[in-house]
């Protein structure tokens, strides 16, 4: 998948290794200062290498990888885990905060249901003070 590339942007990059569905959420991404190349901060247009240290961050997850691999065309996933190497340390932390977030989604479940018109004129009065 190295296609003979020595250099590749990052947000085609970004896009190709599939941790954004479009080259202009890679971009933003990157401008708005989620993405990292070799602890600094970079340009959407930054020319990526082999070996290149990235730390992306999207939503609530933050990936810290290597990069092992060029490509501009965006394949299937299987072959788009070929381009990069997560790092051990961000595998666990992810682990774990996606732990975290099970435990707290069980500890707050969402309701069965809508409530219905009883349900919503208790509530109502509840807010109101009556």
């Amino acid at each position: 998948m190295n296609e003979g590339l020595q250099k590749i942007r990052l947000d085609k990059w970004l896009w190709a290794a599939r941790f954004f569905k479009t080259r202009t959420l890679a971009a933003a991404a990157v401008a708005g200062g989620k993405v990292y190349v070799n602890g600094q901060r970079a340009k959407p247009s930054h020319e990526l290498r082999i070996g290149d240290r990235l730390e992306i961050t999207r939503d609530a997850e933050r990936y810290e990888i290597i990069v092992s691999g060029l490509s501009a065309k965006r394949g299937a996933a299987r072959d788009a885990q070929i381009l990069y190497e997560e790092t051990a340390a961000s595998r666990e932390t992810r682990a774990r905060h996606a732990e975290l977030r099970r435990l707290a989604a069980l500890a707050s479940p969402a309701s069965a249901k809508r409530p219905d018109k009883k349900s919503r004129r208790l509530i109502h009065r509840f807010k109101q003070g009556l």
